[in-house]
Order: C-alpha cells, then sequence, then structure tokens
C-alpha cells in the first residue's frame, strides 16, 4: 500500500521531546505527587529528535546508523506510532509490523506457541489468520521444542529468531526492525536474510536499525545518518556509510532546561 505515488513513510520535520523527570513508580499516590513537583520546577528537556525529513518507497529498504543516544531507536519508536511527535508529523501508508526489543511483546511465562498468538494480538491480527501461519512461524524460528517451553527460558537468540518469524509472516506492507538480527546464529542470519529479500521483491518498505555496516551495506538501499537527534546525511547506502564509517564520535549534546 502507499499515497499512489509509491510512499511508503514520510516524515516531515519530525521531532521528539522528552522530560527527564518522568520516571516509572508503582503507585499512583508517587506519580501525582511527581506532577506536582513538577509544576513548581524547571524541565529538564532533551530533544531526542529535532527536525528529522525523509521519505521511503515501496520496495526500499532504509539503514538507519548513529552512535548511541542519536535517536535511532526513538525513530523507530515514532514511525510505529508508540511515540507521538511533538513536531512535525510521520504518515505511513499500509500495515506497519515493528520488532523494536528482543522479548518486547512475550509474555515469559507462556510458552512460544502461546506468545505467537499473544504478539499477533497485539499486532492487530485475527486469531485464526495467525492460526493458519503458525505453522510457518514456528518452522522459520526453527526453535524445536523449545516452542513448548515458556519464553522466560529462552536465549536472546532464540527471543529474537520468535520475534522476527511472527513480525515477518502477518505479511505487513512496512516492517521495523531495531537490532534485532544481530543477536541470531548465522542459519538464522542467513534465513532471515533472505526473508528481507523477499519482503523487497514483493515491494514492501523496510526500516533498519543496526550497527552492522556490512549489514546495512548488503540489504539497505539508502542509509539515513542520525547524529544528536538530527540528520546529519540521507541518501544512498555506498555515500552514506563511507562518510559515517571515517566520522569521529560526536560529543554528547547538554541538556536543555526549560520551565
Amino acid at each position: 500500500m502507499s499515497d499512489g505515488h509509491g510512499t511508503a513513510i514520510a516524515v516531515e520535520g519530525l521531532g521528539v521531546e522528552y522530560d527527564l523527570r518522568l520516571s516509572p513508580h508503582r503507585t499512583l499516590r508517587q506519580t501525582l505527587g511527581d506532577l506536582v513537583r513538577m509544576s513548581k520546577t524547571e524541565a529538564p528537556r532533551f530533544w531526542g529528535l529535532q527536525d528529522v525529513s525523509f521519505s521511503l518507497r515501496n520496495g526500499e529498504v532504509l539503514g538507519v546508523v548513529g552512535s548511541n543516544g542519536s535517536g535511532k531507536s526513538t525513530l523507530l519508536l515514532a514511525l510505529s506510532g508508540i511515540l507521538q511527535p511533538d513536531r512535525g508529523k510521520v504518515v505511513t501508508y499500509g500495515k506497519t509490523s515493528a520488532l523494536l526489543t528482543l522479548g518486547a511483546g512475550f509474555e515469559p511465562t507462556l510458552t512460544g506457541r502461546e506468545n505467537i498468538y499473544l504478539n499477533a494480538a497485539f499486532l492487530g491480527v485475527s486469531r485464526r489468520f495467525i492460526s493458519e501461519l503458525a505453522d510457518a512461524i514456528i518452522d522459520f524460528a526453527d526453535l524445536g521444542d523449545f516452542i513448548d517451553v515458556p519464553v522466560g527460558k529462552y536465549s536472546a537468540g532464540m527471543r529474537a529468531r520468535l520475534g522476527f518469524a511472527i513480525a515477518s509472516h502477518i505479511e505487513p506492507d512496512i516492517l521495523l526492525l531495531d537490532e534485532v538480527l544481530s543477536v541470531g546464529d548465522v542459519a538464522f542470519k542467513t534465513r532471515s536474510e533472505q526473508r528481507l529479500r523477499q519482503f523487497v521483491e514483493q515491494a514492501k518498505a523496510i526500516v533498519v536499525v543496526s550497527h552492522s555496516l556490512e549489514f546495512i551495506a548488503q540489504m539497505c538501499t539508502t542509509a539515513l545518518w542520525l547524529e544528536s537527534g538530527k540528520v546529519r546525511a540521507y541518501g544512498p547506502t555506498e555515500e552514506i556509510l563511507p562518510a559515517y564509517a571515517a566520522a569521529p564520535a560526536p560529543p554528547r549534546p547538554p541538556l536543555r532546561l526549560r520551565g
């Protein structure tokens, strides 16, 4: 699916800002207390992304590179709709499937087989549809008897195999991946790369975050280089990666205090 001109993702002036005072609490009373204190103090704010713009067409694979803290994962959260922009806009055309964090959406006390149905529900897929795909997902994950073992006993690589198998089998128009292919074994990486190439042949759009420049060079048609939440460079992979690889590590930006 696209906008009629082949565009799968359109991002314009995207900005995402964090309030660094917010932290998880176990009680509503503690949270309300924080909100009262926050209204009386200056807010330490941090722009995770600033003025990010790009577009991705069907059949293209975008590799997002940058140092830790540059905004890569924040971008995927915004593309998936989990984070709402504070500035600008994100428009996606078609069904989006995201595998953003290993184990996200997995219930550790449930088996791998049970988690297939749980993850499908999170992704908005009907039980009937996922039942038709369950065997293919299990075959691709190649977990053997561990498919009926609680996911809490899985290694990182096993969770990656199961998560990728689910995310890539629900027929998404857009697939978002965050470092999930870096923990699998060689056989899994080979199958995953073959699966991604099938997506490209089917004119699907893929966005992948990875520290592996070799993987980006092999799989991605376009690269987006983020630095301190801003676009440092965007264009053909063969132009962006050499510049990124040769660049010195950037300094971390200071926090901005705002009332």
